[in-house]
C-alpha cells in the first residue's frame, strides 16, 4: 500500500461537508424529521404483539383459536387459606369462618365474579393444611391489574383477623400489578440515571459543557425520533414494551459514541492548528466514515434477530436497527452543522481543573494531539514483544471464556427472578407445594365441531381420567366449555409445579401420550396446549432452532462488510476473530458469576444456578454489533495512518494511541449504561447488564489495547492481503484523509512525553 489519492470521496465526507455549507438547513430537517417522527407516532399509535404471535407451535396454535372464536378469558385469581399450625385443618370450624370472611370480603369489592369456596370446588390440599378460594376479575383480563388493589386490600383485611392462618392472594392479575409495579420502578430508575450517567462521564471526558451536551442532545433526539418510527412500523411489525427498553439502551450508547467519536477528532484536529472549516472536513471524512462502517455493521447485526421467528426478538431486533440507523444519520449530518454553528463555543462552560488538564503542552509545546500516554506505554510492550503479548492476552480470554462450556440455560423460576425481592413469590412457592402445578397449570384448549357430541365429551372425561392416571398431574382437572364457540378449556395442574424441568415432563406426557390416546382418536377436534410451562418449552425450541441461521448470518454479513470496507481478508477474518472471542469472555463471566454464583454477591444473583434462556442469543448479536463500534474506529485510523506513508508498525500504535482515549470514554459509557442495569431487581436484566458490561469492558480494554495491535505487527503489510480474486468484488474503500491534512506527527518513542 502506497500513497494514494487524497481527495476525500465518500457519503460521510459529502454529507459532512454540504451541512457545514447549510448548517441551519441541516438542523431545520434534523429537528423537522424528529417532530414529524413523534407527531406521526402519537397519530397512528403503537400496536402491541399479541399472544398469538408471539410463539410459535402449540401456543401460537391455542391463542388463535381463542382468539378467532371471540373468547375472552377473564384473570383467575386465588386466595390461600393456610393454617400454620399443622394441628389445624381446614374442616376446622375457625377455617371455615375465615374461608367465609375471604368469600365475602372479595364479593364485596364490586371487581370480582364467579367466587367458588374451596369445599364445593374441592381445593383442598391433600395433608388438609391449606385451601382455595377462587374468582376472576371483572372486565378484560389485560387490564384486571389495574382494578386489583381493592380485592387486595379486602384480602389483608381478613389477614389481620387470623393470626393462626396465612391469607394471601395471588393470580394472573395480583402478579401483574406486583412486578409491573416492580419492574416499571427499575426502568424508570435505569432509563432516568443513564442520561445524567453518560452526561457526567462526556463532561469528564472533554472538560465542557457544551461539548459535552451535545452527543447527549442527540442521542436523546435519535431516540425520539426512534421512538416514533417504531409507533408506525408497529402496524407492519407490532413492538413490545422490552423492544422500547432495548432500544433505548442501545440508542444511548451508540448514539452518545458516534457523537463522540466525530466531536473528539475535530476537537484534535483543531489542537493540532487546522482552521475549523478544515477540521469539520477531516472530521467528516475520517471519523463520519467509521461511523457509517460501524453503523451499518451494527443494523446488520440486529437484523440478525429477525431471523429467530420470535416476535419479541423480531420487534427488539428492528427496533434496534432503527435506533442505530437514526443515530448514525444524525452523526454524519446534523453533528457537523451543529459544530459549524458553535465554532469556539463548543468550548464553554469549561470545567476549570479538567479543562487544565486537557489542554496541557506536550514536549514540543503543542497541545496535546489526543495520544494517551498510559496506552502509548502499553503499546511499547505489546510491539516490542507482539507474540508473548498475544499469547498472554488470548491465554486469560480463553481462560476467563471457558466456564461457557458448561453454561445451563432455562427461563428463570419466579423465585429465582425476583428473589425475595418480591413478597408474592413465597406466595407462588406455598401454592405449588400445596396444589402442585396450581399456579401454571397447563391448558387444553379443544375445538370441535359440535363440542356437546357425545365422542368429543367422552373423550373430554377420558383426558381427565387419563391426564391424572398417567403421572401427569395430581388434579383437580378443571373443564370449561364455551357452547356457543365449540371450544372448551381444560385446565391441568402439571406435576413438577415451579420446577421447570419436571413440568416439561409432565407436558411432554400430555402432549405426546395422553392427548393422542383420548383426544386425538376423535376426527375434527383440535386440543393444542398452551399455559406458562407450553410457552417456555415452545419458546426454547424456537430459540434453539434460530441459532444457527442468526450466527451464520451475522457473521458472514459482518465479515463482508468488513471486507468490502477495507479491502483486506486479513482484516476481515481477525475482527470476527476477536469479537467472537470478546463474546466467548462475556459467557464465561456470565457463567462463573449466574450460574456457580463466583462473586455473585457483589451483583446480588446469589442462588440463580442458569443463565436465562434468551440472553446468550441476544448477547451474541447485540455484542457483536456494538464491538464493531470501537474496531472500526481504531482500524479505520490505522489504515488512514498507513495511507498516508507510516510503516504498518507505526500507523498501528499511531492508530491505537490517538484513539485510546476517545475509545475509552466512550466503553466507560456505555460500561456504566449497562451496569445500570445490573442493578435491577430481576436477575435476566441483571445478567443482560453484567453480560454486556463486562464484555464491552473487555472489547474496549484488552482485545483493542492488547490483542488487536499484537495481532496486526505479528501480520505487518499482510494485514492488507487482498486475493486477485477479489479484486472484482465491489470497493467500498476510499481514503479517509483530507486534502489539508499533514503527515502525522512520528509517533512518541519510549520515555518521550505525549499529550493526554
Amino acid at each position: 500500500m502506497g500513497n494514494r489519492d487524497t481527495r476525500v470521496r465518500g457519503i460521510a465526507a459529502r454529507a459532512g461537508g454540504w451541512s457545514a455549507r447549510h448548517r441551519w438547513a441541516a438542523v431545520g430537517i434534523w429537528v423537522l424529521f424528529v417532530v414529524l417522527s413523534m407527531g406521526l407516532g402519537s397519530a397512528v399509535g403503537n400496536v402491541e404483539v399479541k399472544e398469538s404471535e408471539a410463539l410459535k407451535g402449540e401456543t401460537q396454535t391455542a391463542a388463535k383459536i381463542i382468539e378467532d372464536a371471540g373468547i375472552e378469558e377473564p384473570a383467575s385469581e386465588s386466595v390461600l387459606i393456610q393454617a400454620k399450625d399443622a394441628n389445624t385443618k381446614a374442616t376446622d370450624a375457625g377455617f371455615r369462618s375465615a374461608v367465609a370472611e375471604v368469600v365475602t370480603a372479595v364479593e364485596g369489592t364490586g371487581e370480582v365474579t364467579d367466587v367458588t369456596s374451596p369445599y364445593d370446588a374441592g381445593t383442598i390440599s391433600k395433608d388438609g393444611l391449606s385451601a382455595l378460594v377462587q374468582f376472576d376479575m371483572r372486565g378484560e383480563a389485560e387490564t384486571a391489574g389495574d382494578r386489583v388493589e381493592p380485592v387486595l386490600k379486602a384480602v389483608e383485611g381478613v389477614q389481620k383477623g387470623h393470626s393462626e392462618l396465612r391469607i394471601e392472594e395471588i393470580g394472573g392479575a395480583s402478579m401483574n400489578e406486583t412486578f409491573a409495579d416492580a419492574t416499571g420502578k427499575d426502568f424508570k430508575r435505569a432509563e432516568f440515571s443513564a442520561v445524567p450517567v453518560a452526561f457526567g462521564i462526556l463532561l469528564i471526558a472533554f472538560g465542557a459543557l457544551v461539548a459535552a451536551l451535545v452527543p447527549v442532545a442527540l442521542a436523546i433526539t435519535a431516540i425520539m425520533a426512534t421512538m416514533g418510527l417504531m409507533a408506525v412500523v408497529s402496524h407492519v411489525m407490532p413492538m413490545s414494551d422490552t423492544a422500547s427498553s432495548v432500544m433505548l439502551l442501545v440508542g444511548l450508547a451508540v448514539g452518545v459514541d458516534y457523537c463522540l467519536f466525530y466531536l473528539r477528532r475535530e476537537r484534535e484536529e483543531r489542537a493540532a492548528g487546522r482552521d475549523p472549516e478544515t477540521a469539520l472536513r477531516i472530521a467528516a471524512a475520517t471519523s463520519g466514515r467509521a461511523i457509517i462502517v460501524s453503523g451499518v455493521t451494527v443494523c446488520v447485526a440486529m437484523a440478525g434477530m429477525l431471523f429467530t421467528g420470535l416476535a419479541d426478538f423480531e420487534a427488539m431486533g428492528l427496533a434496534s436497527l432503527m435506533v442505530v440507523a437514526v443515530a448514525m444519520v444524525g452523526s454524519v449530518t446534523v453533528l457537523p452543522a451543529l459544530l459549524s454553528l458553535l465554532g469556539e463555543r463548543v468550548e464553554k462552560g469549561r470545567i476549570p481543573f479538567l479543562h487544565r488538564a486537557k489542554r496541557r503542552k506536550n514536549g514540543n509545546g503543542r497541545e496535546g494531539n489526543g495520544e494517551s500516554r498510559f496506552w502509548g506505554a502499553v503499546l511499547n510492550v505489546v510491539l516490542a514483544k507482539p507474540g508473548l503479548a498475544l499469547v498472554v492476552a488470548a491465554g486469560a480470554l480463553l481462560a476467563i471464556s471457558a466456564p461457557a462450556l458448561g453454561m445451563k440455560t432455562q427461563n428463570l423460576t419466579l423465585d429465582q427472578e425476583f428473589g425475595d425481592s418480591v413478597p408474592i413469590v413465597g406466595t407462588y412457592n406455598r401454592v405449588n407445594e400445596a396444589f402442585p402445578g396450581g399456579s401454571d397449570p397447563a391448558v387444553v384448549v379443544v375445538k370441535a365441531d359440535d363440542i356437546n357430541a357425545a365422542d368429543v365429551r367422552s373423550a373430554l372425561a377420558e383426558f381427565r381420567t387419563e391426564a391424572i392416571s398417567s403421572g401427569a398431574s395430581l388434579g383437580p382437572v378443571d373443564i370449561k366449555v364455551h357452547d356457543a364457540q365449540n371450544v372448551a378449556f381444560v385446565s391441568v395442574p402439571l406435576v413438577g409445579g415451579s420446577d421447570q424441568g419436571k413440568a416439561e415432563e409432565s407436558l411432554g406426557l400430555l402432549r405426546d401420550t395422553v392427548r393422542p390416546d383420548t383426544l386425538g382418536k376423535v376426527d375434527g377436534v383440535e386440543a393444542p396446549i398452551t399455559g406458562q410451562v407450553a410457552g417456555s418449552h415452545d419458546f426454547n425450541e424456537q430459540l434453539v432452532g434460530s441459532v444457527t441461521p442468526v450466527f451464520a448470518f451475522v457473521v458472514v454479513f459482518a465479515f463482508l462488510l468488513m471486507l468490502l470496507s477495507f479491502r483486506s481478508l486479513t482484516i476481515a477474518i481477525t475482527s470476527i476473530a476477536l469479537n467472537l472471542l470478546s463474546v466467548a469472555a462475556a459467557y464465561g463471566i456470565l457463567v462463573a458469576v449466574f450460574q456457580h454464583g463466583w462473586g455473585a454477591s457483589l451483583v446480588g444473583a446469589e442462588g440463580v444456578g442458569a443463565i436465562v434462556t434468551w440472553l446468550p442469543l441476544f448477547l451474541f448479536v447485540i455484542l457483536f454489533g456494538l464491538s464493531m463500534d470501537y474496531h472500526v474506529f481504531v482500524v479505520s485510523r490505522i489504515r488512514e495512518a498507513r495511507l498516508r506513508g507510516l510503516d504498518t508498525k507505526d500507523a498501528i500504535r499511531h492508530g491505537v494511541v490517538t484513539t485510546a482515549g476517545v475509545v475509552t470514554s466512550a466503553a466507560v459509557i456505555m460500561v456504566a449504561v449497562f451496569a445500570i442495569f445490573g442493578t435491577l431487581s430481576m436477575q435476566s436484566m441483571k445478567q443482560m447488564g453484567v453480560g454486556l458490561a463486562a464484555a464491552v469492558l473487555i472489547d474496549a480494554t484488552v482485545i483493542r489495547g492488547v490483542l488487536l495491535p499484537a495481532v496486526m505487527a505479528l501480520l505487518g503489510e499482510r494485514n492488507w492481503y487482498l486475493p486477485k480474486w477479489m479484486n472484482r468484488l465491489p470497493d467500498l474503500t476510499h481514503n479517509e484523509s483530507a486534502e489539508a491534512l499533514s503527515p502525522p506527527q512520528p509517533p512518541a518513542v519510549e520515555g518521550e512525553k505525549v499529550g493526554v
